[in-house]
């Protein structure tokens, strides 16, 4: 069977919660108390990747998939969008090839949680880490992200279709 490849682009941001909360990010824990505001557990990272999968294969949005007025999506892992959003996927018969993520946020630094973050990030999307792209930058203090009122992060992905897609 000869196969397409699709590429997706995903983008969100979340401002720092007012509450404690812990901060996710790739589905790891990076803070216990400084974490981001939202309906799930607000990890931009997962929901801009869950994102650029369902926006290649044409799928609507995660917030279609886990609206914030479900109170059965209040607080989940956002590492379970990111498998709903590779269910699809697999239900089309694709698979993920790679993805490549980056963070945009002052602090924290993230350097000291890439590794699980890859780790968990390939786990899910059935790949290996060396397949999954984790990297941060900073905003250079300009806007809100500069100003260290939230996290945004971008992710592209490369999937693997039938070419009868």
């Amino acid at each position: 069977m000869n196969t397409i490849t699709l590429v997706g682009l995903g983008y969100d941001i979340h401002r720092f919660s007012e509450t404690p909360r812990p901060l996710m990010l790739g589905g790891v824990q990076v803070h216990p108390t400084r974490g981001l505001a939202g309906h799930s557990d607000a990890d931009v990272l997962c929901h801009a990747l869950a994102d650029a999968i369902l926006g290649a294969i044409g799928e609507r949005d995660i917030g279609y998939w886990f609206p914030p007025t479900d109170p059965a999506c209040e607080n989940i892992s956002s590492l379970l969008i990111v498998q709903r959003a590779v269910e699809l996927l697999q239900g089309q018969g694709g698979r993920v090839v790679n993805a490549d993520c980056a963070l945009i946020a002052e602090a924290p630094k993230i350097m000291p949680y890439v590794a699980d973050m890859k780790g968990a990030l390939g786990a899910v999307l059935g790949v290996s880490p060396r397949r999954v792209g984790v990297k941060a930058t900073t905003n250079e203090k300009l806007g809100a992200i500069g100003r260290g009122e939230g996290i945004a992060a971008f992710a592209t992905v490369s999937l693997a279709l039938p070419d009868d897609f």
